[in-house]
């Protein structure tokens, strides 16, 4: 079993930048691939990015490309949102997602593992 744990969400002013992490409890995180996933009020949860569980492989949803960057250390159990040039759009609560399979994060599906969330305010 699998725990995650999100956290470094806040208010921030558009055009700022935030980072999130998200820890993860259990014995093979370099076994999962590790995503974020966001929902906006009044929104369907969306895909916003991941990576693979080596860390060579990423991918963005097209309206992040370019301003947030994905990263993890597995010495620490740890995978990392890093967000700039925020905009109001961006505001949302942010899940850590871990799945053995890379697939079932990229076309979210059957998702192994859910973190609870932080919440991000980007003010105009």
């Amino acid at each position: 079993q699998v725990q995650l744990v999100e956290s470094g969400g806040g208010l921030v002013q558009a055009g700022g930048s935030l980072s999130l992490s998200c820890a993860a409890s259990g014995r093979s995180f370099s076994t999962y691939a590790m995503g974020w996933f966001r929902q906006a009020p009044g929104k369907e949860r969306e895909f916003v990015t991941i990576i693979s569980r080596s860390g060579i492989v990423t991918k963005y949803a097209d309206s992040v490309k370019g301003r947030f960057t994905i990263s993890r250390d597995n010495a620490k159990n740890t995978v990392y949102l890093q967000m700039s040039s925020l905009k109001p759009e961006d505001t949302a609560v942010y899940y850590c997602a871990a799945d053995t399979q890379f697939g079932n994060i990229r076309d979210m599906r059957g998702i192994d593992y859910w973190g609870k969330g932080t919440l991000v305010t980007v003010s105009s």
